[in-house]
């Protein structure tokens, strides 16, 4: 069975209704990233990052996956597929996909702010409990943080992601510019001759092996969906 590695960005979740980060009217717009995306921002006031998220939370739970997200999923119907994403939103779990690596974390998870990566302080909310108090603590005794990765922090999945992508037959990018790194360059741990499908209805440079479908997420998915 041929293996398809999606790699998808914020593009992926904007027709659900979740903002991009960067665009004009943003998730970022009424707070500066060093307030609620830093280890500094954290450190300084956790309770204003911690009402940050919980306020993205509730808009989470009122999204659903769009068509582009439930195509992802059956692509699983014949071929393995991993779904490599950028997102910290669970709509590809919502849309069925059985393997989802989160690059930036998962808004739906909380974790010890002493050491993030420990699973025993790990804990998944659910959407009638998916606020925190401020000031609640892990298992550890430290303050239960969003299991989210701040801005300077190392990318835990990024060597998991790249050795998905360099066995991949075929690669499919979605919704992403292509410039935010890490993630940026998982597009070069393609094999030579691994068909690359770029989904995105801004014009991106990505250089002559990619093929670009210039649509939004469900209306490109459609297309490739159909071809594949």
């Amino acid at each position: 069975m041929k293996k398809i590695v999606v790699l998808t960005g914020a593009g992926m979740s904007v027709e659900s209704g979740l903002k991009t980060f960067r665009d004009a009217g943003g998730l970022w717009e009424n707070y500066p990233v060093e307030q609620v995306a830093t280890h500094e921002g954290w450190e300084a006031d956790p309770t204003l990052v911690t009402n940050f998220y919980n306020m993205l939370r509730r808009k989470c739970w009122n999204a659903k996956p769009n068509e582009g997200h439930k195509l992802v999923a059956r692509l699983e119907e014949k071929y393995q597929v991993v779904v490599v994403t950028q997102n910290v939103d669970n709509l590809h779990e919502q849309a069925g996909s059985t393997n989802v690596i989160h690059l930036h974390g998962e808004l739906m998870k909380v974790c010890s702010s002493r050491n993030v990566e420990d699973v025993r302080y790990q804990q998944t909310l659910t959407p009638d409990n998916c606020e925190v108090a401020p000031g609640t603590k892990a298992g550890d005794g430290s303050l239960l943080r969003p299991y989210i990765v701040f801005f300077g922090e190392a990318v835990p999945n990024i060597e998991r992601a790249a050795q998905e992508v360099m066995e991949a037959d075929i690669l499919i990018i979605i919704g992403t510019s292509l410039v935010v790194y890490p993630a940026a360059g998982l597009v070069h741990y393609a094999k030579a001759g691994t068909p690359i499908y770029l989904i995105d209805p801004h014009p991106v440079s990505a250089g002559g092996r990619v093929r670009q479908i210039q649509k939004g997420a469900s209306e490109g998915m459609r297309e490739l969906f159909a071809e594949l």
